[in-house]
């Protein structure tokens, strides 16, 4: 089977001190796997609010009342009561305690409720209590357990309520009668959700134990499956990676945002297209509050030395924009993906950073090293349609970074990118490791863990979007 493979070695290394040109460059072999391992399929849209407010199907007569609770929360259905056999409820009940595997506490689910209903036997309470804990497990295998509120600047709405409505899941389960099917089914599919649950298994540390529940639950936040091929960073380990088939085909040191207002937001969103060459428009703060403009429209030699170019208008309000250049704040690309916060996935002249353990440096945005080469990659697998493809793009984005002009380079593959803050999980090289909390963000979700289960949670943050207003280099 054809595999994916990247510059490596003596590539790798060309890539990053060849300068603006790819001229030099020739392009990976066996980019494209085959069709059969999912790299030509299209690339999950991460982005469902707009699928929030769809009405949700009806169902049949085995189903009471069922009302639409305002407002965007995880229980869609907070009325949905099924007909529930005492058969049925005893495996609801049995499952359980196996919820303590996955990181989940099994007394959160009122057990002695459910054993009072299925003595006293069929009939409406059994239906509604049975009902209850089923939506009630689902929820938090679904959606997570954590409320949104201890979702620190948590920007991703998960997709899995939308695609995996509980009353569908009820539906299911009654009518087949297997319990532990529908609800085990819904545990995420990534292989390192897998090892944290190995390691909650093997380990007897309470305080290892809940930073693990912690990781595990922060899964659940994302969707279940994260598609075929995407791009995956997470912050606190200081690393892109760019995974096809659940494996890393290649994987890039970063730097991210500071601790504080420009930390980076996590978030779930689409590449469509490289920018090739950018320019920088000098944000307010920096053109007026420093001084920037002044300094630009007075020193023309020193302006254009630095590629600074300044307008004034009528009301004297002033723009400057950096010109593309290897001087550029974004350097020679940018990875387009359109949000509210401006974050995006940049190149950076100040490459000596990548040597730094502690790389969170940046107002916000990704600095990626070896961003060169990531952006011809995105560029191949975002458009070629065979292997013939290859050299023609490599030959047409080499003489767009000659011509040192802005090109957007857009991808008819989109692909999905992920910035996650995982504290604990499996790292580039497959090994189990504890980050830092660079952004103090586990006191929240333990807490959380350790408090009631709190019912109708909402599916998306009230937070208001921190925009990144610039990436000046450090």
């Amino acid at each position: 089977m054809t595999k994916l493979k990247f510059l490596i070695g003596s590539m790798c290394s060309a890539a990053l001190v060849a300068g603006p040109s790819f001229a030099q460059e020739r392009a990976p072999e066996n980019l494209l796997p085959a069709q059969s391992e999912g790299v030509g399929e299209p690339a999950p849209q991460p982005r469902v609010s707009e699928q929030q407010s769809a009405p949700q199907p009806s169902v049949d007569e085995a189903f009471g009342d069922i009302r639409m609770q305002p407002g965007e929360v995880v229980q869609e259905i907070p009325s949905l009561v099924g007909k529930w056999s005492v058969e049925n409820a005893r495996k609801l009940l049995a499952f359980i305690p196996t919820l303590e595997a996955e990181g989940l506490r099994p007394a959160d689910y009122e057990t002695s409720a459910l054993q009072s209903a299925i003595a006293a036997g069929e009939g409406q309470a059994l239906n509604e209590i049975a009902s209850q804990t089923f939506v009630w497990v689902v929820e938090d295998l679904r959606d997570g357990r954590t409320p949104m509120e201890a979702r620190k600047q948590w920007f991703v709405v998960d997709p899995d309520a939308d695609k995996m409505p509980t009353h569908v899941i009820l539906e299911r389960a009654l009518a087949s009668g297997d319990i532990a099917g529908e609800l085990t089914a819904l545990n995420p599919v990534s292989p390192d959700y897998a090892r944290l649950k190995e390691e909650l298994a093997r380990t007897s540390d309470p305080a290892k134990r809940k930073l693990i529940r912690a990781n595990m639950d922060r899964w659940r936040w994302l969707g279940q499956d994260l598609g075929k091929q995407y791009l995956l960073t997470n912050v606190p380990e200081y690393q892109l990676r760019l995974t096809v088939n659940d494996r890393i085909i290649k994987n890039y040191r970063v730097v991210v945002g500071k601790p504080g207002r420009t930390a980076t937001p996590q978030l779930a969103e689409m590449v469509e297209a490289v920018i090739y060459n950018p320019t920088w428009t000098v944000p307010q703060s920096i053109v007026k509050g420093e001084g920037l403009g002044a300094k630009v429209l007075n020193n023309p030699g020193w302006a254009r030395a630095n590629g600074y170019k300044a307008t004034k208008g009528a009301n004297g309000w002033v723009t400057v924009v950096q010109q593309p250049g290897p001087g550029n704040s974004l350097g020679l690309m940018k990875l387009d993906m359109p949000n509210e916060h401006a974050i995006f996935l940049h190149d950076t002249p100040s490459r000596h950073l990548f040597a730094q353990d502690n790389r969170a440096l940046s107002h916000g945005c990704i600095r990626v090293q070896g961003a060169r080469e990531l952006a011809m990659t995105m560029s191949m697998l975002g458009n070629a349609k065979t292997k013939s493809d290859l050299p023609l793009i490599q030959e047409e984005v080499s003489e767009i970074t000659q011509s040192g002009e802005y090109t957007r380079y857009a991808m008819e593959k989109q692909w999905p990118v992920y910035i996650t803050y995982f504290t604990m999980g499996v790292d580039v090289d497959g090994k189990l490791t504890r980050f830092a909390d660079i952004y103090d963000r586990d006191a929240p979700v333990l807490a959380a863990l350790d408090a009631p289960r709190q019912q109708n949670r909402a599916r998306k943050t009230s937070e208001e979007a921190v925009e990144i207003i610039d990436d000046m280099q450090t």
